[in-house]
Parts: C-alpha cells; structure tokens; sequence
C-alpha cells in the first residue's frame, strides 16, 4: 500500500494495481497541482479546494456522490456526513469515503466537521487507515478529531487540512493534534508504502513531508 500526500485533503492512494486521487485541488490552494494519471478520483464535496478534477490529465472514474461504487476488486461506499457541526447549516455535506481492497480499508474523511454518531461509525467500520482533517475552521480541529480517531480506532492515522509553509488558509498546526499521540513518525518524503505488521499497530500517526 502507498500513498503520497499532495497536501491539504489531496492523497494518491495506489494499491492492487488500482490509483485513486481524492480531493484535488487548484493552484489558488497554496500547493502544487498534482501532474498524475490516475484509475478513480474521489470528492468529498463540491468546494474549490476539493473538487478540481477538471485540472487533472487523462481518463478516470468520477466520484462524488454517497452509496456504494466499485472498480476492479476494489470496493468504495460514500458515507454522507456534515461539513460542520450545524448539520449542514454552515458548510453542507461531506462524504467519507470507505476504500476497500481485499486486505486493506482505506478510509478518507474529507471535510468532515462532526464527531461521528453511531450509525456513521458503523458504517464507516474500523480503518487500516484513517485520513482525518485536523485544522479546524472549515473541519473538526485537533480535539475532535482525536475522539473521532477514539471511535473508528485505525491503525495508521495520518493527518491532513492543516496550515503549512504553503497553504492560505487560517487553519491550526499539525502540532496541535499530534500532541495526543505518543506514537507519531514524522516522514521525510511524502510519499510513504505501508506493510502488512502496521495492522498490529493502534493510532500510529504518519506525517508526511510536503
């Protein structure tokens, strides 16, 4: 399994043959555009910093809507969630996006701004790996996106949709959510494989380089 992380909500998930994009992005965004051919892109919803496919070169299946869709061997089921803690009031939807492969579940939380109820706990089941927001402002900020790791219980954690060097957003340092964790790598690169033994693991947060 190997992902490499654009920045911001943007992952490039390959595994089993299959590469899957999720939440690309402009260039207004503050990173670089990523320049990949792709199977699947992914959108969590429909906001500029999320949604810019249009930018991206080559064929690919599109999603953007919640229920179950399929490619290869490969399962995705779009669970619908809130962009905020208003129930949508704010922001609107979000969808979790559930990826999974015969021997991984790849979860990617967009820009989920709940903690989670129960219902969408259970749909969402425990990850392999959980990609989680951590900013706050648009998203669930360091506090509640601990509990939401505390819910769905991943093996691997890896933070996203928090400030850098590069991004114009008003958003909190990783540093805030990796405070809760003892458990935490830092990576000099950002693209990282992960191997089976990380499934022994619990809440080992990954950071990548960007």
């Amino acid at each position: 399994m190997k992902l490499t992380w654009y920045g911001h909500a943007c992952f490039l998930i390959q595994h089993g043959g299959i590469s899957i994009l999720t939440d690309p992005f402009d260039s207004s965004v503050g990173y670089k555009v990523p320049n990949v051919s792709v199977d699947i892109v992914t959108e969590s919803h429909q906001h500029f910093d999320h949604n810019a496919h249009r930018l991206l070169r080559g064929e690919f299946q599109l999603i953007r809507e919640p229920g179950e869709h399929s490619f290869k061997n490969l399962k995705i089921r779009g669970v619908e969630t809130f962009h905020d803690e208003t129930g949508g009031a704010k922001r609107g939807t979000n969808i979790v996006f559930v990826f999974e492969f015969p021997d991984w579940r790849i979860v990617h939380l967009g820009d989920l701004g709940h903690v989670l109820d129960q219902h969408q706990v259970q749909q969402i089941d425990q990850p392999n790996v959980l990609l989680i927001p951590v900013g706050g402002t648009f998203t669930v900020g360091p506090e509640e996106a601990k509990k939401v790791v505390e819910q769905l219980q991943p093996n691997v954690v890896v933070p996203m949709h928090y400030r850098t060097k590069y991004i114009k957003f008003d958003l909190r340092p990783v540093e805030d959510f990796l405070k809760f964790f003892t458990n935490v790598k830092r990576l000099s690169e950002s693209s990282f494989e992960l191997t089976e033994d990380v499934k022994s693991q619990r809440a080992a947060v990954y950071v990548p380089a960007i």
